[in-house]
């Protein structure tokens, strides 16, 4: 029988974010965020290392803080392969000059000007990140044919995933952490019985 889809977000990266930067510093921090693992304290959920422990297949992305998450839910138990298709959709700086804001809210900048066309030249831009976003899904269906996949990447290429397995007809049964780190869901194939759960069924 098909295995579910679990898709979880990385634990806390060790890096501040209590700093206000210009666009193009914020370039520079991301590009440290990437190479960045896991701060020292963090820790994974136990209903995370229960679905690690029930799963066939375990992926990352090639990102530290991916790798470093995977290799925590699964506390070391598996082989996990990590792939660059899995890494997070582009952040490139925006063009706003002289402001300057926390990571945070500069992330919520970029993420505007990249979803509206803004890709600087070598960057994927959004309609290719969905080109990439579709490979995720067929790949991650293929490993559920032969059980349970999880795999542990990022926050906005999550949501992405989300959305395209739904178009896809797998159903999101279950949800922990909203979107936050080391969040998670868990996607049925259509046909099987309904888990109906409170905090799953609003989109």
């Amino acid at each position: 029988m098909t295995g579910r889809i679990i898709t979880a977000r990385h634990g806390r990266p060790n890096l501040a974010r209590d700093q206000r930067i210009t666009a193009r510093e914020y370039g520079d921090w991301w590009a440290r965020y990437d190479a960045s693992g896991l701060a020292p304290d963090e820790r994974p959920p136990q209903a995370l290392i229960r679905l690690a422990d029930g799963a066939q297949t375990v992926l990352s992305s090639t990102l530290p803080r991916a790798i470093e998450t995977a290799a925590k839910a699964t506390g070391g138990r598996c082989e996990v392969p990590a792939d660059s298709i899995y890494v997070e959709a582009p952040l490139p700086p925006p063009p706003v000059p002289f402001l300057k804001l926390r990571p945070g809210p500069w992330g919520v900048v970029s993420r505007s000007f990249w979803f509206v066309g803004y890709a600087p030249q070598g960057v994927e831009t959004h309609f290719q990140t969905w080109g990439r976003v579709k490979k995720i899904t067929a790949r991650l269906a293929g490993h559920a044919a032969d059980g349970d996949v999880l795999l542990c990447a990022h926050g906005y290429l999550n949501w992405m995933i989300d959305r395209q397995l739904r178009r896809e007809g797998w159903r999101r049964v279950e949800r922990d952490g909203g979107n936050h780190y080391w969040s998670w869901r868990i996607y049925e194939p259509a046909g099987l019985p309904a888990k109906v759960e409170a905090r799953a069924a609003a989109e």
